[in-house]
């Protein structure tokens, strides 16, 4: 079946919650946090999902996901009630498919008002060649 692939999810979260959930909103910063947790774990993340609200049966979810080898990872089920429509029916629709689904279960980072700040420059200039450094 070949190695094991990660589809990390991560929450589409407007630039307008950035002081009240902050980890939500850095897409970044969650998609981080399932690249750590799958290579300490020996998988390699195959692709990175940014959505709200999905219906859990929608195919941007399953393309090309095997059955039995491959997993979902987000770093907290904050962040999969967020970015699902249904947390509920996707562990469920997971089950019927064969597929585990996984939270990195860390604690979310605190953000000061710099990382906040680098998290806003990034979001609120994507075109301006702003790389988030």
């Amino acid at each position: 079946m070949g190695p094991v692939r990660v589809t990390a999810i991560a929450s589409l979260t407007p630039l307008e919650e950035l002081d009240s959930e902050p980890f939500l909103v850095d897409s970044r910063g969650q998609h981080a946090m399932c690249a750590r947790w799958a290579a300490e774990h020996g998988y390699v993340v195959a692709r990175e999902l940014l959505v709200r609200g999905l219906r859990p049966d929608h195919c941007v979810l399953w393309d090309g996901v095997r059955p039995g080898a491959d997993l979902f990872v987000a770093p907290s089920t904050r962040v999969l009630e967020r970015a699902l429509a249904s947390l509920e029916e996707f562990t469920a629709e997971c089950a019927r498919r064969g597929v585990r689904v996984e939270t990195v279960g860390r604690a979310e980072p605190s953000y000061d008002a710099a990382m906040k700040a680098r998290v806003h420059r990034r979001l609120s200039m994507p075109t301006a060649g702003y790389d988030g450094l």
